[in-house]
């Protein structure tokens, strides 16, 4: 590959700091309160109001009084106090990332045991980490793209997206010819047989950046790049504030005002903690890379399901690899790349 071709894509390489797990020397998935710099940091330093913290832990205190009341109640069964115990320790539960592999192993454990009493359903969540030597990266080509829409279909069920707002983490551009690249004149709600003639057709989703803006701005790390390149978010650990939907400048961030809705048979029942597992109201989401199906050595559902062979996923570190044979040998681009944004999504055409 020659110098004017590397330009197209930097891979940085930088590794995000490590940060050590919890000090407190609490295995149970909560902090025991003592101020370590791991372990009362974790649960309490977060920017908030005084009146905003005491309603925070006032209601971490009406979790536990259920739990306790429920625990000395002689008519409610095991499992509802079960199911207090759970609340209680998932409310107290410190960030993600901060967590060692055993309290990642017990919040799962609580998850999955939290929708079998619930629902009487069973779910298999994991959360698998990164593999090593691997970068993912994705690329689109725009010649192929017919606008079937396909790839949306198969992410929402997917991704256990809400079906009440009909959210979407991909959107599908209809552009006119000639006009380049204007989102702003695009129809992304078009509703007529497809292709349609004089238009082509271009989608955008999170481009999972090596420098995403995002992450700067979260004031509590509910976001963060991991070792394979996905940004993720920890949903138990979100606040709302959006300021990462306003940070992004590729549209790829979707807030759940209410809520989701799935019909129960159509929950997708193979989970990643980081990814697909059902959501709640008031916190941030996106496309993960479907981090459920990648780290298993899958394509996301996307790729897996466009009928023309548009989308190409793979990893960036291998010389092997089909992703690795495109930015080699065709002229790619990425969006707004003077931003220094870094993504891992490339465009180009045949």
């Amino acid at each position: 590959m020659n110098n004017d071709n590397k330009k197209w894509y930097s891979l940085n390489l930088k590794k995000s700091p490590k940060v050590d797990s919890c000090g407190c020397g609490n295995n149970s998935g909560s902090c025991s309160g003592e101020k370590t710099k791991d372990g009362y940091d974790q649960v309490m330093n977060v920017s908030m109001g005084r009146r905003a913290a005491f309603k925070k832990i006032t209601a971490g205190f009406l979790i536990g009084a259920g739990a306790v009341s429920s625990s000395c109640s002689v008519v409610s069964g095991d499992e509802n106090k079960e199911k207090s115990g759970i609340e209680w320790e998932e409310y107290f539960k410190g960030n993600y990332k901060l967590m060692t592999d055993k309290e990642k192993e017990e919040t799962v454990n609580r998850l999955t045991r939290s929708y079998e009493l619930r629902t009487g359903e069973k779910i298999n969540m994991t959360s698998k980490d990164a593999e090593k030597d691997v970068l993912f990266g994705y690329a689109f080509n725009i010649s192929k793209c017919q606008g079937y829409m396909d790839c949306v279909n198969a992410c929402v069920e997917e991704n256990n997206q809400d079906r009440a707002t009909e959210m979407q983490y991909i959107r599908i551009h209809e552009m006119e010819d000639g006009k380049g690249f204007n989102f702003e004149e695009s129809d992304d709600n078009y509703y007529h047989e497809v292709p349609a003639e004089g238009h082509f057709y271009m989608g955008t989703q999170c481009f999972h950046c090596d420098n995403p803006p995002c992450v700067e701005v979260c004031p509590v790390q509910a976001t963060w790049k991991e070792k394979d390149g996905i940004v993720v978010i920890d949903y138990d650990w979100c606040v709302g504030c959006r300021y990462c939907m306003a940070a992004c400048p590729y549209d790829g961030r979707r807030f759940n005002w209410k809520t989701p809705e799935v019909p129960e048979q159509e929950v997708n029942k193979k989970q990643h903690y980081l990814g697909n597992r059902l959501r709640k109201k008031g916190v941030m989401e996106k496309c993960t890379f479907c981090i459920q199906r990648s780290r298993e050595g899958q394509n996301p559902a996307c790729v897996e399901a466009c009928p023309t062979g548009a989308r190409t996923f793979g990893n960036l570190l291998d010389p092997k690899s089909n992703i690795r044979w495109i930015l080699e040998n065709k002229k790619v681009f990425r969006l707004k790349e003077d931003l220094g944004t870094e993504p891992k999504f490339w465009y180009y055409m045949d």
